[in-house]
């Protein structure tokens, strides 16, 4: 029996979908994060043992090894965008086909197969693709340090960097900016944390800000909504297309745009466009 293998894999975690040929699905399986860019070995670590997992589970443990190599695999990965990171994972993978895209690019497939759309993709980190006939235009998605507006670890660095502002008297020290200096035990302890943190920490945060009342809460989610909103506005033709949002920012966030396009939808998750994309290859 010929197994597909979709993964669908980020800075919080990655997920995976096992399938037979007919394209039902047996088995499905998580691991821990998969950013082939910032924290490659762990990323591999986790591809692998996310695959062995799933395969494991539909075929049991000694028939697992020898199926592994055989697998036919399409992932999207955050980090793909880097050629050098993928070129350093397939090196590391046992897989006879392997097709790797960027989550975004898994995500867009996921939600609408081959249909039009825009894809706001908003969780950890954020990107927006759009498919107009055929065609893909991908934008954002560079990552927390110099991207990633709007998204989670945008607002929990965004509100770590009110606190140490508040702290120096330069804006209004909120409940919620008081809160967190507490927590972390002032500019030191802020600092301190930033120097180790990563996106999935910072986005911790995210989850005091998107539903407070807080003035300095409601201000970040202003901005991350404006944010949003100029990258879609710059991806939508004339006539405008549908979007989908995805992920735990972009979900809360959607009700904001309702009264400036059609918002839809998704088809179906990453895991699921990566599971297409593996029996596309097959197909052509």
């Amino acid at each position: 029996m010929q197994f597909f293998l979709g993964i669908d894999g980020g800075g919080t975690g990655c997920r995976a979908a096992l399938a037979d040929g007919d394209g039902k699905i047996l088995t499905r399986a998580e691991a821990g994060p998969a950013n082939i860019a910032s924290d490659p070995d762990a990323a591999l670590l986790n591809i692998l043992a996310v695959a062995k997992d799933a395969l494991r589970q539909a075929v049991g443990a000694d028939a697992a090894k020898a199926e592994l190599p055989r697998l036919r695999v399409a992932m999207g990965l955050a980090g793909a965008n880097v050629a050098a990171s993928v070129a350093r994972l397939r090196a590391g993978l046992p897989f006879t086909s392997l097709r790797v895209e960027t989550d975004a690019m898994t995500a867009l497939k996921g939600a609408l197969r081959d249909g039009d759309g825009i894809v706001a993709a908003v969780g950890t980190g954020s990107v927006f693709v759009r498919q107009l006939g055929g065609v893909v235009h991908r934008i954002g998605g560079r990552g927390w340090v110099l991207g990633d507006e709007g998204s989670g670890a945008w607002l929990g660095r965004a509100l770590l960097s009110a606190c140490l502002r508040a702290g120096d008297g330069l804006a209004e020290l909120t409940p919620l900016l008081r809160s967190v200096r507490d927590e972390l035990g002032g500019d030191e302890g802020i600092i301190a944390f930033g120097f180790t943190a990563r996106a999935a920490d910072f986005a911790n945060f995210a989850k005091r800000i998107v539903n407070s009342d807080d003035p300095a809460a409601l201000t970040l989610m202003m901005q991350a909504e404006a944010d949003i909103a100029d990258y879609i506005a710059l991806l939508q033709p004339d006539p405008a297309i549908s979007v989908v949002f995805l992920g735990g920012i972009g979900n809360v966030i959607a009700p904001r745009f309702a009264d400036r396009w059609n918002i839809r939808t998704a088809l179906g998750s990453g895991v699921d466009g990566a599971l297409w994309l593996a029996r596309q290859e097959i197909a052509a």
